[in-house]
């Protein structure tokens, strides 16, 4: 082996030490708890799945994918998301009679990154997909479980940014007139590049009326009063549409009581292509990027040959831990340091305050080497000697 990767891992790639790993099992756990709780089904799918399918069904740029040839020349991929392989798994088993699927998961996801930049190439993901159900209502159920799990692991203030791509685009073909101009418009929206975005506008060859109409669309946030601007700005069937959707999906999750949360963002985009509908991004103070996001997907299952709307959301659980308040650490393991003498008591002590549900760790007296250090890692009980001594 190389000296110089003795040490290094590929590109992207973290190890998890045990106070993380404890802090992850137990957000985890909580989010999980609050996803059953509403009704949903934990399933899990391979790591690894064909390109020619759940690769190219995928959102993610070709370039992040991780690719590698299976012994019959077949090209795979690790799987990139968790929303085309559950696609594929519901179009092919699971979907039936046309009635709505609930379904969770959590899992790891790989994309390539081109250099190292704090980024991560690998990252755990937990969340729902609501299959079958088209109404505005399950877009407004999964926005709301995923608030509810959020609250449920101790996230105090965070928001919703919730936006329709189906207003974006709309509005973008009815002024710009084709993709190709559009397309460039949303990499801005996209990146948040407000900025520069106001910049192209202005330096297209469009109206004033029509670089003004593009340039309020980035006013378009708050509460209602951004959605009847919102209907003010578009002329098209399917911009009222988007509008009207929204309207009701507020009106949902004002039943639901969590408005306080939600902030319409019509300029909001994703890089995800396969959104059709209502999306979202949740945000946490102390963290630049998104903790999660989600949104509607209506013809995604149609490249697995089942046609069926859907809906739902993932959370990344690196992101959401760095916006958790700091977690105590974790000293709850007891250690019983036994010598050869005093083995067998030290066995049946530790038989018995496993049994009370307690971590217990057995260690021989003659296997420490510093025991000042090691006493700082356990609450430690001594068996030593033929009289014994305990503390």
């Amino acid at each position: 082996m190389s000296k110089l990767f003795t040490f290094e891992k590929p590109l992207g790639m973290r190890d998890t030490l045990p106070f993380l790993y404890n802090v992850k099992k137990r957000v985890r756990q909580a989010m999980a708890q609050e996803l059953e709780q509403w009704g949903y089904e934990f399933i899990e799918t391979p790591t690894l799945e064909y390109y020619e399918t759940v690769g190219t069904a995928s959102a993610i740029a070709d370039h992040q994918l991780f690719k590698l040839l299976d012994q019959q020349g077949h090209t795979l991929v690790l799987r990139p998301d968790m929303t085309a392989p559950i696609a594929r798994l519901a179009a092919s088993r699971l979907y039936q009679h046309g009635n709505p699927l609930r379904l969770a998961y959590h899992a790891n996801v790989f994309r390539a990154q081109q250099r190292e930049g704090g980024r991560p190439a690998e990252f755990e993901q937990i969340g729902v997909e609501c299959i079958g159900d088209g109404t505005v209502t399950a877009d407004a159920e999964v926005i709301r479980l995923m608030i509810a799990a959020l609250e449920n692991v101790g996230l105090e203030r965070f928001a919703v940014a919730v936006g329709h791509i189906g207003y974006v685009n709309a509005l973008f073909v009815d002024v710009l007139g084709n993709e190709e101009r559009a397309n460039v418009l949303r990499r801005f929206l996209y990146e948040k590049n407000y900025v520069g975005y106001r910049h192209h506008v202005k330096s297209l060859p469009l109206s004033s009326i029509d670089q003004q109409r593009l340039l309020k669309l980035l006013e378009l946030r708050g509460g209602t009063e951004a959605l009847a601007r919102a209907r003010e700005l578009v002329q098209t069937e399917e911009g009222k549409k988007a509008v009207e959707e929204l309207e009701e999906l507020w009106h949902a999750l004002k039943l639901f009581g969590v408005t306080e949360t939600i902030k319409i963002d019509l300029p909001l985009v994703s890089h995800m292509s396969y959104y059709t509908g209502i999306l979202f991004e949740v945000y946490a103070d102390g963290v630049g990027f998104p903790l999660g996001n989600g949104g509607r997907y209506d013809e995604l299952l149609e490249k697995f040959s089942c046609k069926a709307p859907a809906t739902g959301f993932g959370i990344r659980l690196d992101r959401l831990i760095e916006a958790l308040p700091e977690a105590a650490a974790d000293n709850e393991i007891e250690c019983i340091v036994f010598s050869q003498e005093r083995f067998a008591e030290a066995i049946q002590l530790a038989e018995e305050q496993r049994k009370k549900g307690k971590k217990v760790v057995l260690q021989h007296i003659a296997g420490i080497g510093d025991i000042d250090a090691y006493s700082k890692r356990y609450n430690i009980t001594y068996l030593l000697g033929r009289a014994g001594k305990e503390n």
